[in-house]
């Protein structure tokens, strides 16, 4: 029997303001198992939800099963096209793809072209990503992806090989740490690089209620900042942790001869368990709209809206992912 529901699906299921409403949120949005639903799965979500916003109404099951059907359709089509997206480049894929690599940049890191490699795999998975999420109303030129690649890629090969020649006389353990340096580097790189318009002309700036007040590059560095410290700090336990839990497991009897392949599917599956909670907890480290005082603004911006509108104090922008 149909119930008659009135949830506002265009809101996140869970209190946004609070890290831990961000948190539960995007462990669903993130959720691993998404990745491996059907092609019928993810059709019979997209009819549940655009039935309920259609006609306000879903079949039995109730809350649930809306907000379910939300997460599982969200996590596999476009927001703002429709497309169902690559699998490899949905947010479900995250944590599979990001251990699989983390994996693989760990365990082969020792010379030039096991590094070259290893970053090329990398920044070839974060442009796949960065191209199936791209926007819909104002999608990233082709040549904008293309250039934050290959400069991510070399900062990234770069850094590692010029710290593995310093490194050399250092402990091994210490070498264990140049993939995470090198990732770091690369994210440094590859954010600002993918989001130069927002640098350049402003990110869009809102009052409470959604209206468009302007455009503001001062805003933009505080979002891309935030941004750039969550990526790199999904990224770290699991990189600086399981060299250590791998450098004491190698001493072990029974990794003798479990060969590098072997290795590199422990460090994978290690990395796979830091990653399950980084990724959402990196997420939802900093709310996804931002506030920011009137008077911090530019001041020809600040002069605009304080000339339109004398008593708003605060405004808003989203930062992204």
């Amino acid at each position: 029997m149909a119930q008659h529901l009135k949830i506002d699906l265009s809101k996140p299921r869970y209190d946004s303001s609070t890290f831990t409403g961000r948190y539960r949120h995007f462990c669903q949005l993130t959720n691993p198992l998404y990745a491996l639903k059907s092609n019928k799965d993810l059709d019979q979500a997209k009819e549940i939800v655009k039935c309920y916003e259609k006609n306000g109404v879903i079949p039995k099951g109730g809350e649930e099963v809306l907000w379910n059907a939300k997460y599982v359709y969200g996590s596999a089509f476009h927001p703002e096209t429709g497309e169902k997206q690559n699998v490899l480049g949905r947010m479900s894929f995250q944590v599979p793809g990001g251990m699989i690599i983390t994996g693989i940049l760990l365990a082969f890191y020792k010379t030039p072209i096991e590094i070259f490699l290893g970053q090329f795999l990398n920044q070839s998975f974060n442009a796949l990503v960065n191209f199936t999420n791209r926007s819909g109303d104002k999608p990233l030129p082709t040549s904008t992806i293309m250039t934050a690649y290959v400069s991510a890629t070399s900062s990234a090969t770069i850094t590692a090989i010029g710290l593995r020649s310093l490194v050399k006389k250092a402990p091994p353990i210490v070498g264990r740490f140049i993939p995470f340096t090198a990732v770091a580097a690369a994210n440094m790189v590859n954010i600002p690089l993918m989001r130069q318009t927002e640098l350049s002309e402003g990110i869009v700036i809102t009052d409470e209620h959604g209206n468009k007040l302007g455009q503001s590059s001062l805003a933009a560095r505080h979002a891309i900042a935030q941004v750039t410290f969550s990526r790199i700090l999904m990224a770290a336990p699991g990189m600086l942790f399981t060299p250590i839990i791998m450098n004491s497991l190698e001493k072990k009897p029974f990794m003798r001869n479990v060969g590098k392949v072997g290795n590199c599917a422990i460090q994978t599956l290690l990395v796979g368990m830091f990653l399950l909670n980084m990724v959402p907890i990196a997420c939802a480290l900093f709310p996804q709209q931002q506030s920011i005082a009137v008077n911090q603004l530019e001041s020809d911006l600040c002069s605009r809206i304080r000339e339109k509108h004398p008593h708003l104090d605060v405004v808003y922008y989203n930062k992204g992912l």
